[in-house]
């Protein structure tokens, strides 16, 4: 069943936020045709490896996208590399990555279905693993789509040309990824291919690929990395600028409060469903001429991301557990508990902040006391000499913008 729209606004959702589309024009006459009478849904495709388990905010970037199109009435394709994962993808590495093990493959595809549908809609996702057809590969076969491409137009994408400047080993394996996803498009007759910016050179190939194979080539749709909290670099795990889909609610909203104001209007463009392109230009305007508070605005966004990963009740709860702290007035047991274990003898203040994760050193941590930016249960603390002992169950804060419940175990 398709949506409503009309080929013009099916263009504009599609488009928000996507950094490009190829072709434009082969997108619009396939849109047009599939929304006439006897057409069919567009085959829409994504592939992920699961080579982490856990899924971040920046890893939805796609998944909203591939929402978008089940709305507007097409077949989306969430296709788990569990084959390709085992090559490891080089995209934008300067050395060669330590392929998976099957069972390290399993386990994560596992979390990754987990977590997938709390942003895509169930019914109407094909879930497939490309082991179902290069399981059945022959040498031979694997052999044949190797001489599709070569060693030249591989050295053409900036990774390996990087790398191949520097001296710097080329896998001969990691040749073959790019034209292992590219046949992913042929096997499953994809339509349209999402990817991030880093992926567009083997999203070419699925086109390529394509029109060896007879098939009308796939648009390419390319997204933008998602930047992290610290509103520079892409979201990563690793750099721990991140917000994971499973983390508490409270920590989503705590974390998507602290983020600065222009990162916020990237953020909605990339990540929201709420806030269209329409609204959120007049909120940016009332935000500019003052009408507006960002906080506000942010808090909106931190609500909706929240309701999609734990549902309402425990978004609104998180939201409530925010403002009692912030604002010093409500309840902060609702915010979550955490509990941090100090030696017997008890923790200096400034060390028991770093250790829960609310000060990046101790050294932070002192220089917020001297500023009296500190606060336990809503007090402010300036001796650096507060000893806590285990027991100690309240809420210690750094600002406005960091804080935490903890209880302190002997450990």
């Amino acid at each position: 069943m398709f949506s409503e729209q009309s080929v013009t606004d099916s263009l504009a959702l599609i488009g928000r936020g996507a950094d490009e589309v190829l072709k434009r024009e082969e997108l619009e006459a396939r849109l047009s045709a599939s929304m006439k009478a006897g057409g069919r849904p567009l085959r829409v495709k994504a592939g992920f490896d699961p080579t982490a388990p856990d899924l971040h905010l920046g890893h939805t970037v796609l998944l909203n996208k591939m929402r978008q199109f089940q709305d507007l009435g097409h077949q989306v394709i969430f296709l788990i590399g569990d084959f390709t994962g085992m090559i490891g993808d080089p995209s934008g590495k300067n050395v060669t990555r330590k392929p998976l093990t099957r069972e390290d493959v399993e386990a994560n595809a596992r979390t990754y279905e987990e977590q997938v549908f709390k942003v895509l809609d169930r019914d109407r996702t094909e879930v497939r693993f490309n082991s179902e057809w290069f399981g059945r590969m022959s040498a031979a076969d694997m052999i044949r789509l190797a001489g599709q491409h070569t060693v030249a137009r591989m050295l053409e994408r900036d990774d390996f040309a990087k790398r191949y400047a520097a001296q710097q080993s080329i896998a001969i394996h990691e040749f073959l990824y790019p034209l292992v996803q590219g046949y992913d498009s042929v096997a499953l007759q994809a339509d349209i291919e999402l990817g991030g910016t880093d992926q567009k050179f083997n999203l070419l190939m699925g086109r390529g690929l394509q029109e060896h194979h007879g098939q009308a080539p796939q648009i390419v749709l390319t997204m933008p990395l998602l930047e992290g909290l610290d509103g520079v670099n892409k979201m990563s795990k690793s750099l721990g600028n991140y917000i994971g889909v499973s983390e508490p609610a409270i920590d989503i909203v705590t974390k998507t409060m602290k983020i600065g104001d222009d990162l916020m209007w990237r953020w909605i463009e990339l990540l929201s469903f709420e806030i269209g392109v329409t609204e959120a230009a007049a909120l940016r305007q009332s935000v500019a001429d003052g009408g507006l508070n960002p906080r506000d605005v942010k808090l909106r966004l931190a609500r909706e991301l929240a309701v999609r990963f734990h549902g309402a009740a425990d978004a609104e709860k998180a939201i409530a557990g925010w403002h009692a702290v912030v604002t010093g007035q409500g309840d902060t047991s609702l915010l979550e508990l955490k509990q941090v274990s100090v030696p017997a003898e008890g923790i200096r203040i400034a060390a028991l902040l770093t250790t829960a994760g609310i000060t990046p050193s101790n050294s932070e941590a002192n220089r917020k006391l001297k500023e009296r930016a500190v606060k336990v249960d809503g007090e402010v603390v300036e001796d650096a000499g507060l000893q806590l002992m285990p027991g100690f169950q309240g809420v210690l804060q750094v600002g406005k913008r960091n804080f935490a419940r903890v209880r302190l175990v002997a450990g």
